[in-house]
């Protein structure tokens, strides 16, 4: 991507964090305004229409709790960036070792949760926002945006590292058991 090798990547972080929070503080989900931000910078070449596939992320899937709706659009920003366009093309073999193998797109993508974990103590909704019994709550609000932001700039990070690294990193825990 030609984007990546003309925006330092610390001024990359810096440009998504920024529209991430803008968005956040005018109204978008959390999952909207990670997406719309790696829209807005350029990272992500697809319609900003797309973003409706963000929407029902927020709140950990319409207000459930699960994943963090932040979380799972930084994923889904680097998944539009480094995922497979032709999942079906090649062997089963092939196929498989797409994602499995190393190199392979699963030991890549299994390090975000991992770091979101790291950094924030937990990947849900629920358990990230237990000190906010109330949902309207400023300081809530507070929380979230902050790992709206964070969440922009390690999207970036793992774009920028996917570019330079590929997909041969260690899997993290996972539920395959792969080393």
């Amino acid at each position: 991507m030609d984007l990546i090798k003309q925006v330092p990547e610390e001024e990359m972080k810096e440009r998504a964090r920024q529209a991430a929070k803008n968005y956040f503080k005018n109204g978008p989900n959390c999952a909207e305004s990670v997406y719309l931000a790696l829209v807005d910078v350029g990272l992500i070449d697809f319609a900003p229409e797309s973003v409706a596939l963000a929407t029902p992320f927020g709140g950990g899937m319409g207000l459930y709790g699960g994943t963090c709706g932040a979380l799972v659009a930084a994923i889904m920003g680097v998944g539009a960036v480094h995922g497979r366009r032709r999942p079906t093309e090649g062997t089963m073999q092939e196929i498989i070792d797409g994602l499995y193998g190393n190199p392979g797109r699963y030991r890549f993508i299994n390090q975000i949760p991992h770091r979101f974990a790291e950094k924030f103590g937990a990947v849900d909704c629920e358990t990230l926002n237990k000190d906010y019994p109330e949902w309207f709550d400023k300081n809530r609000f507070r929380n979230c945006m902050n790992m709206v932001v964070e969440a922009a700039a390690m999207a970036v990070e793992f774009i920028y590292q996917g570019d330079r690294e590929g997909y041969v990193q260690p899997f993290g825990r996972n539920m395959a058991k792969k080393e």
